[in-house]
């Protein structure tokens, strides 16, 4: 059995962006933050970000080329999460003060705990970061249950 099969998928991402992010920076940034971190593309399960979000095309192009779905979640949901970088220019963009890692944390369910913090994107063209995204790692597989204030945005066929 190979390695891909055999990895646990028991990795979140969570991303934050500005409006009109291009999924290749968002692509980039996530894969170069798991190559980084020693982390396998393979053991991740979701991208997750703030509701307000949810709809970039961008977002949802990236998750659709990672092969995961896209999880979403209110503000206040993620304004309640306790995490290491807050930010007030996110707080009054988006209405949390931090998306990424929250992001990351919710979708990960209870337990959960930081595998990579918060991460800036690099833009080709060296304009200012269009995307973040923090890594979060599930201490047990999450049910149903843990799903409940998460939209998907998972095209289906």
């Amino acid at each position: 059995m190979t390695a891909e099969h055999t990895a646990a998928r028991d990795l979140v991402v969570g991303v934050g962006a500005r409006p009109g992010v291009p999924a290749d920076e968002v692509t980039a940034l996530v894969t170069g933050v798991l190559a980084a971190a020693g982390l396998p593309l393979a053991a991740v399960c979701a991208l997750a970000t703030v509701e307000a979000r949810a709809g970039e095309p961008g977002l949802r192009a990236a998750a659709e080329r990672l092969g995961v779905p896209l999880r979403a979640f209110p503000a206040g949901t993620l304004a309640a999460v306790p995490v290491p970088h807050p930010s007030g220019v996110v707080l009054a963009a988006t209405g949390t003060p931090a998306v990424a890692e929250a992001a990351a944390l919710a979708a990960a369910g209870p337990g959960a705990a930081l595998a990579v913090a918060k991460r800036k994107s690099t833009p080709a063209d060296g304009g200012p970061a269009g995307a973040t995204c923090a890594v979060a790692r599930r201490a047990a597989p999450v049910g149903p249950a843990h799903r409940t204030s998460a939209r998907s945005y998972e095209e289906t066929p």
